[in-house]
């Protein structure tokens, strides 16, 4: 006989915890209900309307099955955005990430660490919209407007003799004659106690010589050969042709050769007023200015031409994202414990082997992290390929978030190919974001 103080059995629940159970559900259904239809509305049904739009033509009239789908692997414009698409994926998430790692152990070694760390952290606080116009003009082809040419054509220079007069070019009534790979000869040889003549046009006033003065006859000297070279050419017009005019200016720094049987002589450049003098050996020579006085000037790399401006994009955003990558890198190698490095120091690691057999190690899951976030945030990569390709370079710098919005939007859109390119997109976050599921469910059983 069951007595009135009997106590429920074990693993079943009272009426009154079911209640309790079933109210503390209800609470949590109902804070959810609101983000649950949010989600919804502004994920799930945009999602599932692009699935069912992308089996139809252009219209949204007539099924095409899998047309447009089929029409990704065959348009050449498309798969040039898949091809720059991965490019990115390997390489952008893989330099900001190792940056950062760099960043992070070097800046803990120094005083100065943290206003490092905020300096490069800084682009963050920057938008892409306003990073692509920042980095548009740093890719400038024009030296004087594009930091980097300005630096690459300063570089290059240091090494590598620049032209003097660009374009400059004799005049048909003038002694000279092509000769060339861009030289230029005397039509007649050159005779001692007969100054020779070396007039040229086509030098921009930018162009000449800031100490460069008024051109003048020089003196016959003793031995040798002597003679002017000179821009023929009077500002407000008059002078003569073939002769040395008050306001015209020397060449200073042309570099001239006589030449006799194909073979260099002598050779020597103009002074600031165009004169010079070459030695006895000159004499009965023709004189040639070589092609190197009028190259063209070095303006630097087509960074935003076809085939660098991938890279040069890739390059835009590292400089944004390897400060996020250092942040949180930072973080992780705070919580790594300093016994472990002293130990491996003390056993005889020297620093390399500490960093790759130690650091590393310990901050994978935080590199995993970081990686993945990247991975996911350049598969959407678009603003900045917008904005820094130029109109003549965006096919070949082309990416699928682009692709997305040139093919559902504009004069020839067609939303079905559109809807096809966002399903795809989906189709490649969806396996990186199920890595990072099972990585964080990974790292919450330990």
């Amino acid at each position: 006989m069951k007595g009135a103080g009997t106590q429920p059995r074990a693993g079943t629940r009272t009426p009154r915890a079911r209640g309790v159970t079933g109210t503390r559900r209800s609470v949590a259904a109902g804070f959810l209900l609101p983000a649950l239809v949010l989600l919804g509305a502004l994920v799930v049904y945009p999602i599932g309307y692009s699935l069912q739009r992308s089996f139809f033509d252009r219209d949204g009239n007539s099924f095409v099955g899998l047309g447009n789908y089929v029409e990704l692997f065959t348009d050449d414009t498309i798969l040039t955005a898949v091809k720059n698409n991965a490019i990115w994926v390997v390489f952008a998430p893989a330099v900001a990430t190792a940056l950062g790692l760099i960043f992070a152990v070097l800046t803990e070694r120094v005083r100065w660490g943290t206003a490092f760390k905020l300096i490069v952290f800084m682009p963050m606080a920057i938008s892409m919209l306003a990073a692509g116009i920042i980095f548009r003009l740093v890719y400038e082809q024009d030296p004087e407007r594009g930091v980097a040419n300005a630096v690459w054509v300063g570089v290059h220079d240091t090494f590598a003799e620049s032209s003097g007069f660009p374009k400059a070019r004799p005049l048909p009534v003038h002694p000279l004659k092509a000769a060339g790979d861009g030289a230029y000869l005397t039509k007649e040889p050159v005779r001692a106690g007969s100054p020779a003549r070396l007039p040229l046009v086509g030098v921009a006033p930018a162009q000449m010589p800031r100490d460069a003065k008024p051109a003048k006859v020089p003196d016959a000297p003793a031995e040798g050969v002597s003679g002017t070279a000179w821009l023929d050419f009077t500002r407000g017009g008059g002078g003569r042709p073939n002769a040395v005019d008050t306001q015209e200016l020397g060449l200073k720094g042309l570099r001239i050769e006589a030449v006799k049987d194909g073979k260099v002589v002598a050779a020597t450049t103009a002074a600031a007023d165009g004169t010079f003098v070459l030695p006895a050996a000159a004499d009965g020579a023709l004189l040639r200015l070589p092609g190197s006085n009028f190259r063209e000037q070095y303006n630097g790399v087509d960074w935003l031409g076809p085939s660098l401006v991938t890279p040069a994009i890739i390059g835009s955003y590292v400089w944004m994202w390897a400060g996020f990558a250092m942040v949180l890198i930072a973080a992780g190698l705070a919580s790594v414990p300093r016994e472990l490095m002293e130990a491996a120091r003390v056993d005889g690691a020297n620093e390399w082997q500490v960093f790759r057999r130690v650091t590393v190690p310990l901050l994978a899951p935080v590199l995993a992290v970081v990686l993945v976030t990247l991975m996911i945030n350049v598969l959407k990569i678009f603003d900045l390929v917008f904005i820094i390709a130029p109109g003549s370079a965006q096919d070949d710098a082309n990416v699928l978030a682009l692709q997305l919005y040139r093919s559902s939007f504009g004069t020839d859109a067609d939303l079905g190919v559109g809807s096809a390119i966002a399903v795809l997109l989906l189709l490649l976050v969806i396996p990186v974001m199920l890595f990072n599921i099972r990585r964080m469910r990974r790292e919450g059983r330990r």
